[in-house]
Parts: structure tokens; C-alpha cells; sequence
């Protein structure tokens, strides 16, 4: 069992920047890939990006991509999630993810762990 823990939303104007981190921990020395996910008020949960275990490949949507970078640090059992150009339809619950398999994660229903979710607000 892996448990996930997000952390770094807040409030922010448009134009702005946050970092979110996920934290990974448990019985487990496998290391997963990862991804994110964001479920916006009223929305299904959607697919942000997701990066394989080394950290060498990684992927967007094309409604985040050249705004937005993954990358994870093991050592620290990390997970980062840079977004830059942040705009109010950016605005959402964005939940950490992992699956055994890297393709899996293109899609909510291939995840295997969620975590909590940290709320992100962009204000016009």
C-alpha cells in the first residue's frame, strides 16, 4: 500500500506561479511512476501529466503543457508539479497518483493510489 500526501495549493492571481509536492511513503521500496491529476467545481477528474520512475520521461495535457513541469525527486520520495501562467481555469482539487504501469496513468481509472488532493485557486 502506498499513501500519497499533496501538498502547496493555495489562492493565487492569474499570471501566477504555486508549486505542488506529493510526498510517497509506505511498506513498499518499489518506485512508482507517478502523475496528477484535477477535478475542477463541477467537472469529472482530468488528467494534468505524469512521469515515468527515473524521472527521465515526462508528459502533459495539451491544457497545461509549456506551462507546467513534473518532476520528482526518490531520494526524497518527491513529486513536483511546477505551474507557471496560472489562469482562473486552473482552478481545482489536483490529486497526486500512482500505477504499477507508466501508461496507466494517462487515465483516472488506470491509478492504483490517490492522494487527498490540494485545492489550487486562481483569481481573475
Amino acid at each position: 500500500q502506498v499513501q500519497l500526501v499533496e501538498s502547496g495549493g493555495g489562492l493565487v492571481t492569474a499570471g501566477g506561479s504555486l508549486r505542488l509536492s506529493c510526498v510517497a511513503s509506505g511498506p513498499t521500496t518499489r518506485v512508482y511512476p507517478m502523475g496528477w491529476f484535477r477535478q475542477g467545481p463541477g467537472n469529472e477528474r482530468e488528467y494534468v501529466a505524469h512521469i515515468d520512475w527515473s524521472g527521465r520521461d515526462t508528459y502533459y495535457s495539451d491544457s497545461v503543457k509549456g506551462r507546467v513541469i513534473i518532476s520528482r525527486d526518490n531520494a526524497k520520495n518527491t513529486m513536483y508539479l511546477q505551474m507557471d501562467s496560472l489562469k482562473p481555469e486552473d482552478t481545482a482539487v489536483y490529486y497526486c497518483a500512482a500505477a504499477g504501469r507508466l501508461r496507466a496513468l494517462i487515465s483516472s481509472t488506470g491509478v492504483e493510489y490517490w492522494g487527498q488532493g490540494t485545492p489550487v485557486t486562481v483569481s481573475s
